[in-house]
């Protein structure tokens, strides 16, 4: 599979304060990917340098072979041919959804342009709102329109900056897993930035994790998940907490909840102080041969139930069980680990 963007070791800020330094990234032609961090970390600095918004001041942004940004070259924004869809939808108010859909193709006949709008507002089921405008229609709808008009012009590179943030959680998600499909059937190559994780999942092929203007792991979902390789990642990248351990050999862990054994050999020595992180999943409870622990905090989710514990070394876990199994607040449950494998860091 080809790359289609390469971005090699940029650096890039704001009167004078590096916000993105030796930030490298390729992306290949028809994935998904996004750009994962909390607020500041950089991720829109790197869309905004990509789409031509933002100059660089060291390295280079390659687009199909041809530099559009480096330290001496600026391709303006206009003729770099990629797709925008911004936070606030950043329609035409005057211009019927039709219009909006068809703006970029001002350079095609009347015919051709229509023909496109129809067909973009048929992909995102809006075909019967062609002759609406933006304020008779309710942001998810607003935002489809939005992506529809980025999709017209068949950019080889569609940028997403947090597009879906003002909409709540029930649409965004469902909007997310429609736009998702789209773009798959579209197979345009997409960068997604977002701070919410459960974005990324959805919508990334890979993510990249970013903190303070770097890339701290470029992965999978799964792998970000259950294979951190930092603590930023380990911490940021779904629920969990880290417990305290000392390696008993290469592949086993005394800790609170007794010796944790895995799949997986570390080439510390034995006595080595760690930390072990165990996910929600990895928790179980109700075991007949477990540590008892306590139950501090519960938080009821419909279908399942997220406890707190509380071991007795004083180690706080988190376990996620099916809801029909209630406990209350302050009560002793025995609990024990069930992890195909340990991810460890040395203290």
């Amino acid at each position: 599979m080809s790359e289609i963007l390469e971005i090699k070791s940029i650096r890039c800020g704001y009167e004078g304060t590096i916000v993105v330094n030796d930030f490298t990234l390729s992306l290949a032609d028809t994935t998904q990917s996004c750009l994962l961090g909390p607020s500041g970390c950089g991720k829109t600095t790197v869309l905004r340098a990509i789409a031509g918004f933002e100059r660089i001041t060291r390295g280079e942004i390659i687009l199909n072979g041809r530099v559009i940004s480096s330290k001496d070259t600026q391709i303006p924004p206009e003729h770099r041919g990629i797709g925008m869809v911004f936070q606030d939808y950043a329609l035409f108010p005057h211009l019927s959804v039709a219009d909006n859909v068809a703006f970029g193709l001002r350079k095609q006949g009347k015919m051709k342009q229509r023909k496109v709008a129809e067909e973009m507002l048929e992909l995102v089921g809006l075909e019967d709102h062609a002759g609406h405008y933006p304020h008779e229609l309710s942001g998810g709808q607003q935002q489809r329109v939005a992506v529809a008009r980025a999709l017209a012009p068949k950019p080889p590179l569609l940028l997403m900056d947090e597009p879906f943030s003002n909409l709540d959680s029930d649409l965004r998600e469902r909007l997310l897993l429609d736009i998702h499909e789209i773009l798959r059937q579209r197979q345009t190559t997409t960068l997604f930035v977002t701070h919410d994780q459960e974005e990324a999942f959805i919508i990334g092929d890979h993510i990249a994790v970013m903190n303070d203007g770097y890339i701290k792991q470029w992965d999978t979902p799964y792998n970000l998940y259950h294979e951190p390789t930092n603590r930023f990642v380990a911490d940021f990248i779904g629920q969990g907490r880290l417990i305290g351990g000392v390696l008993a050999s290469h592949e086993s862990v005394q800790t609170s909840l007794g010796l944790l054994a895995g799949n997986r050999s570390y080439e510390w020595p034995p006595e080595t102080r760690v930390d072990v992180l165990l996910r929600p999943d990895d928790v179980l409870l109700g075991v007949d041969e477990g540590v008892e622990c306590l139950i501090t905090d519960r938080h009821f989710k419909g279908a399942q139930i997220m406890y707190t514990l509380r071991t007795p070394g004083g180690d706080e876990l988190l376990s996620l069980v099916p809801s029909h199994f209630d406990i209350d607040i302050g009560q002793k449950v025995k609990a024990a680990v069930d992890a195909e494998h340990l991810v460890i860091f040395r203290q």
